[in-house]
């Protein structure tokens, strides 16, 4: 896979230092800014989430390899997955939004363990408002571009309840 863009998020403990490490293990080509964005999904009885977007380009690499990583990352971190809380706290959260082949192609997969592109990629500002300020031609396969998704009334909404806190991988690597 050439290519794939991972939304992070943490709402739990020391949110920019597992934002931070995660984003240090993945050694991405870029990253956004710092996001502060209210819990998504209705479940907002919980603290509000810290939440950047990288892209990153491995050659060869598959999707199922970046969705261990990302399991390994969200675990390594002490993630604990409630059933009953599906958009629940988390301490990191590292979701795939959409990947690229060697060639170029959008991947499409529907597996139950991992869909790509991200089914609700196209409903949550938190993963296109960091996406658009790294990459301004971003497109989510099947849905267009992300300029145009965050015109949307209720995403434009949802959109100006966030806020942009600073580069954290930046003053990370500094």
């Amino acid at each position: 896979m050439s290519r794939v863009v991972l939304s992070l998020g943490s709402n739990l403990g020391d949110r920019e230092a597992h934002l931070a490490d995660a984003v240090d293990a993945l050694a991405p080509d870029t990253v956004s800014d710092l996001y502060e964005t209210p819990p998504w999904g209705g479940d907002d009885d919980q603290p509000t989430y810290y939440n950047l977007t990288a892209v990153a380009t491995a050659p060869g690499r598959s999707a199922d390899a970046w969705l261990e990583t990302a399991l390994d990352l969200e675990n390594d971190a002490g993630r604990v997955r409630d059933p009953d809380r599906p958009f629940g706290p988390r301490t990191l959260d590292v979701d795939l939004i959409a990947a690229w082949d060697d060639d170029g192609r959008p991947v499409h997969r529907t597996d139950p363990r991992l869909e790509l592109p991200h089914p609700r990629a196209h409903l949550r500002a938190f993963v296109l408002v960091p996406w658009l300020a790294v990459d301004r031609d971003a497109e989510l396969p099947g849905h267009g571009p992300v300029r145009e998704l965050l015109r949307e009334e209720a995403l434009a909404e949802d959109a100006r309840a966030l806020r942009r806190l600073h580069p954290l991988w930046s003053e990370h690597h500094e």
